[in-house]
C-alpha cells in the first residue's frame, strides 16, 4: 500500500476497524474478501457507505478495511466511523458535512455488565408474593 492516501481507525461496541484509502475506482476489500461477501445485508452496507454518499467520494478511492471484534452491526459502525475519519485526513474540507451527519462521533454505547445475583444486567428473578 505504497500509494495510500489516508488511514484511520474507528470503533463501535467491541469492534475495531482500520480503513485505508487508496486512489482507485470505488472497490472495497474487507478482511481480504469482497464487501457483499463480508456484509451480506444491504442495509448494513448502506449504513457503512454513508460517509461516501455525503461527500460524493465513492468513485475516487479504493477502500481496504481490516475489522475485528464484535458482531456484524458493531463492525459496520466501526467501519463507518473509520471511513469518515480517513476521509477527513484525505481532505479536511469534508469535516463539516461529516460532522453534521454524525459520522465522526464515536458511538460510546457498550453492553452493560451482568450484575451479581441477577440473571442479566437488569433482569430480576420472578417475583413471588407467596
Amino acid at each position: 500500500m505504497a500509494t495510500e492516501i489516508a488511514a484511520a481507525t474507528g470503533r463501535r461496541k467491541t469492534a475495531v476497524a482500520r480503513v485505508h484509502l487508496v486512489p482507485g475506482t470505488g472497490k472495497w476489500r474487507v478482511n481480504h474478501r469482497e464487501l457483499a461477501e463480508f456484509f451480506p445485508s444491504e442495509a448494513t452496507r448502506g449504513f457503512m457507505m454513508q460517509p461516501l454518499a455525503i461527500t460524493n467520494a465513492g468513485e475516487r478511492f479504493d477502500i481496504v478495511v481490516s475489522v475485528q471484534g464484535g458482531g456484524s452491526t458493531g463492525q459496520a459502525g466501526a467501519v463507518r466511523h473509520a471511513l469518515a475519519r480517513a476521509l477527513v485526513v484525505a481532505d479536511a474540507t469534508l469535516r463539516e458535512p461529516l460532522k453534521a451527519a454524525g459520522c465522526l462521533t464515536r458511538d460510546s454505547r457498550m453492553k452493560e455488565r451482568k450484575k451479581a445475583g441477577r440473571p442479566g444486567a437488569r433482569k430480576r428473578f420472578q417475583f413471588s408474593k407467596r
